[in-house]
């Protein structure tokens, strides 16, 4: 199956020159921008298409590698062609091959295939592939062709429901784009306490650090340190007391998640107060109770 990919940039290239090299049959590129094509062909060893009609005669399987926003456009674009037995797939985490609308009458199937993983480089990303996971869903004959082409090239992959596409990104984005949120909510909040951001940043690197190393080595329960695992109503309505509206909000949100983690690591222990407090209840009856925590301090 000979593979062609619209679009140049950071993913196109890296996935292209992966394939290439683990004998996949690439046919080359096509973009908007000549010269981001020819730079990708050079460094792939393969063709730069001028037109996307003539990367679409020449492919069995193209990979659409384009901004999100414009992949429509682009199979608008393909399903003017003639495609019948072709294999059309996107890169998007959270769109689906959906997308591909009236596809079943061109006789092309379609399908999303995402790689788990933030491209910072077009010319050395692709050395990390085989170290991640990829996500793929759409048509079966799409997911069975697709499929192999990955596993031929030492490349894993699990399969998952389209409807679920966009809640898997989701997830995709909490745990990467919104712990930015959360770090720089911290940075801010230690700014207001006399801090410098630079100071700041100093005193929460080792947290940061540790807790990802730990997290990573083993699993959320197991990682789980603090005031609600030992639960510490005293310390958890301090820290209530002293937010903003705002940082309320997000506090009891995450806060919640991590008590139904202690709970499942501390079956024994009670957390009764802590969840009262969590769900809105007073925080003054626990201001001078600094008994109220378990465990090791």
């Amino acid at each position: 199956m000979t593979i062609g990919i619209v679009g140049a940039g950071k993913a196109g290239c890296s996935i292209g020159k992966y394939l290439r090299e683990q004998g996949a049959a690439i046919a080359g590129y096509f973009s908007k921008s000549r010269e981001s094509v020819e730079s990708a062909a050079t460094f792939t060893g393969t063709k730069a298409f001028s037109s996307l009609g003539e990367l679409v005669r020449k492919s069995d399987i193209i990979f659409i590698a384009t901004p999100d926003g414009i992949i429509r456009s682009i199979w608008e674009q393909i399903a003017e062609e003639p495609i019948k037995g072709k294999i059309i797939c996107h890169l998007s985490g959270s769109l689906s091959s959906n997308i591909f609308s009236g596809r079943e009458r061109a006789g092309a199937s379609g399908c999303s295939v995402h790689p788990m993983y933030a491209f910072s480089s077009k010319y050395t990303s692709y050395q990390q592939l085989n170290h991640i996971l990829f996500t793929l869903e759409g048509d079966r004959r799409a997911l069975e062709l697709v499929g192999d082409v990955l596993e031929q090239t030492g490349l894993r992959f699990r399969i998952i429901d389209s409807s679920k596409k966009m809640r898997y990104h989701a997830a995709a984005s909490m745990v990467s784009n919104m712990m930015i949120g959360l770090y720089q909510m911290s940075i801010e909040m230690l700014q207001d306490c006399g801090f410098r951001q630079e100071e700041a940043r100093e005193l929460v690197e080792p947290l940061v650090e540790g807790n990802i190393r730990r997290l990573l080595a083993t699993t959320p329960q197991q990682a789980l340190t603090g005031p609600i695992e030992r639960n510490d109503a005293a310390t958890v309505a301090g820290h209530l007391a002293v937010l903003t509206e705002e940082e309320q909000a997000v506090y009891r949100k995450l806060a919640k998640k991590l008590a139904e983690l202690a709970m499942k690591k501390h079956p024994e222990r009670d957390y009764k107060a802590v969840l009262e407090l969590l769900q809105g209840g007073q925080c003054e009856e626990y201001s001078c109770d600094i008994s109220a925590g378990e465990g090791e301090w």
